[in-house]
């Protein structure tokens, strides 16, 4: 196939995406499912009309993720308008660090015990497979900024910070796979710089660019009456929290993720100093973006710092969804086509203890005691989807050195181990969560009879 016959057939497949979004959405696979299926029909297993291997592209495919996971980080922080000290925020933390360490380890101990990697290649695999995904996560995340479901939060926060905390364990075990042993004072560097300095310095550096430049980007727009759209501003400020971060040794992703919460932290500032007398006690609490019609910039409305926040909101989340489902749509296709390099049916025994007793059973333990109700924890013991983020490490990990057959191996085991959370995941999650939701509507009957 020529150029001109590949971009018929990829504004072909979007475009039936599109049309058929309404079944998808009501049907048991999800958009990236159908993604994956239409790599794996162009591949080596089916048509052979391509033939691509993310290891044999380690470089591109680990800048393409990285690109991928920043603008879904950043979105998924931006969508999350809880108060800091909310008990959903401290759910996600719990999951996003002790729950991810003991999944990292739980996974670390199987694979060892199964497969008879060494201690520090079956680290790499568990640090690889841990982290759950923000970007195919999108059915079970928060819809919006005024989605204050429990279980959406704890996903959504999780997701967001959990790629930055896994980072440092696959660092680990990359350090101790060099010849040689490794001493004391190289392991306290690793301590200090990849770990507790790349996790805050992480957080710090993007939630203080997300706040000043979405309190500037207001105050200019407000004085130079600035109703023009805008969506460069959501690439900028995840171009500049992601590279600043990364330039001081940080970590790029927690920083992505924090510049969004910065940036909805200065909308509420906004919010809170500029009241609408005007208005009702219900549409106070609502955001800056719901309050202003995009579709009509230079209508009145909205005093003048209000609507220039909720605009600036309001095209940063426009442009982030939109570079998020296009970048992950194109992983998913080459994640299939790629496949037939590297499936492997121990990866699917792997995939099952992960999703039905190694991270059920870190939530559980993480959660003990946190006044969780049964079926939540339970929720959120299954639905830990993988995806991009573990592309990302994977590719990371080649580029850094990992190689052998071990590490080919353990490369085949992971990427089977995505696919099968792909499928399964996008499966289970809408019967679950509409189940869930008439659960709530019937106690709510009950409730009110």
């Amino acid at each position: 196939m020529n150029f001109l016959a590949w971009t018929a057939a990829t504004g072909g497949l979007l475009l039936l995406m599109s049309l058929a979004s309404g079944w998808i959405h009501r049907g048991p696979v999800t958009s990236f499912g159908l993604y994956l299926f239409a790599g794996i029909l162009c591949g080596p297993w089916m048509l052979n009309l391509l033939q691509v291997d993310i290891i044999g592209h380690a470089n591109l495919a680990a800048h393409l993720t990285e690109i991928a996971m920043a603008a879904s980080l950043f979105i998924t922080g931006l969508k999350l308008r809880l108060p800091l000290n909310a008990h959903a925020w401290r759910l996600g933390v719990r999951l996003a660090f002790p729950a991810m360490l003991l999944t990292v380890g739980g996974m670390a101990v199987l694979v060892h015990w199964i497969t008879g990697f060494d201690w520090a290649m079956s680290l790499a695999f568990g640090a690889i497979v841990a982290p759950t995904d923000p970007v195919l996560a999108s059915l079970i995340s928060v819809n919006d900024a005024r989605d204050d479901d429990a279980l959406r939060v704890a996903l959504s926060s999780e997701a967001g910070m959990n790629d930055g905390s896994a980072l440092p364990l696959l660092m680990l075990a990359i350090l101790l796979l060099q010849p040689g042993e490794l001493s004391t004072a190289a392991l306290g560097e690793w301590f200090a710089k990849d770990a507790l300095w790349a996790i805050g310095g992480g957080l710090g550096i993007g939630f203080a660019l997300g706040w000043l430049i979405g309190q500037l980007a207001t105050h200019l727009r407000t004085a130079n009456q600035d109703l023009a759209p805008n969506d460069l501003f959501a690439l900028a400020l995840i171009a500049l929290s992601y590279a600043a971060a990364q330039s001081v040794d940080a970590s790029g992703f927690l920083a992505t993720f924090a510049a969004g919460v910065g940036l909805r932290r200065a909308e509420l500032r906004v919010v809170k100093h500029y009241p609408q007398d005007e208005m009702s006690e219900e549409e106070r609490f609502l955001p800056a973006e719901a309050r202003v019609n995009t579709g009509q910039r230079m209508a009145q409305g909205s005093s003048g710092m209000v609507k220039s926040v909720g605009l600036v909101i309001g095209d940063a989340l426009s442009f982030g969804d939109t570079i998020e489902r296009l970048l992950a749509a194109g992983m998913m296709v080459v994640l299939g086509i790629t496949l037939a390099q590297h499936w492997n049916l121990t990866g699917i025994g792997l995939a099952l203890l992960l999703f039905v007793v190694v991270r059920p059973l870190a939530v559980w333990i993480t959660t003990w005691r946190c006044d969780i109700p049964l079926m939540r924890r339970l929720l959120i013991g299954w639905l830990g989807i993988r995806g991009i983020g573990s592309i990302n490490y994977i590719a990371y990990a080649w580029v850094h050195g990992m190689r052998g057959p071990q590490a080919e191996q353990m490369v085949d085991m992971a990427l089977t181990l995505v696919v099968c959370s792909i499928v399964l995941h996008g499966i289970t999650v809408t019967p679950l969560l509409n189940w869930r939701a008439a659960r709530q509507a019937a106690r709510a009957e009950q409730n009110e009879n």
